[in-house]
């Protein structure tokens, strides 16, 4: 596709993935046999359930943001087809949370447009300081994303064993996409620009966690 077509497709995936229901392509992560256990959960690891999961959606709505306009600004055919692989894997990890927030009697966060118009601002500039620096970022992200889901698999009800599978996928998917992005060729990211996003993602996990 030429430029204003690929422009148009990414419109088109920002309405879908903010407003729409996506599918996705892959299954939705059960879990484990020996850890299947019925689910008894309490109103309060419900709550903690849903908010944990609300903001793994506002996560995956960033990822189809930033990658949407990573591919976009991409200058070689290469890195544009892997951002948008990324992005379709991506897209599964945001039908598994939207899925599982209903499951869980939640919602998505009220703020999800103004969440992917900022990340897709910042895909299209790291993007537009070169190919290296958008792979940069990519695996910064990345890493970024996986200790949060770390984190999540932590804080996760032991009972919820449905979200805590779908986060356990989710978590390798990413670590996989930051190794592919360092095959890739990016650049680490300088020190200040990495503390700046994480401070970014500080704010934004506080702020969806309650809206």
């Amino acid at each position: 596709m030429d430029y204003p077509d690929r422009f148009l497709a990414s419109a088109d995936n920002a309405l879908r993935t903010v407003f729409g229901t996506v599918h996705a392509a892959r299954p939705c992560p059960e879990p484990a046999a020996s850890a299947a256990l019925p689910e008894a959960l309490d109103e309060a690891q419900r709550r903690l359930a849903g908010a944990l999961m609300r903001i793994n959606h506002v996560g995956e709505v960033c990822a189809q943001a930033l990658y949407q306009a990573q591919a976009l600004t991409a200058r070689t055919e290469a890195l544009r087809e892997q951002m948008q692989h990324a992005a379709r894997e991506e897209t599964d990890h945001l039908a598994w949370t939207q899925q599982r927030l209903k499951e869980l009697d939640s919602r998505p966060s009220l703020l999800n447009p103004l969440w992917y118009a900022g990340a897709f601002g910042i895909g299209l500039l790291a993007g537009r300081l070169g190919d290296k620096v958008s792979l940069g970022f990519v695996i910064e992200t990345e890493r970024q994303v996986e200790q949060h889901l770390a984190g999540h698999l932590d804080r996760l009800p032991a009972a919820d064993q449905r979200s805590r599978a779908i986060v356990s996928v989710m978590k390798d998917d990413e670590a996989r996409h930051a190794e592919d992005a360092t095959r890739a060729g990016g650049m680490e990211l300088p020190p200040p620009v990495a503390w700046l996003m994480r401070g970014a993602a500080r704010v934004m996990t506080t702020v969806a966690h309650r809206i």
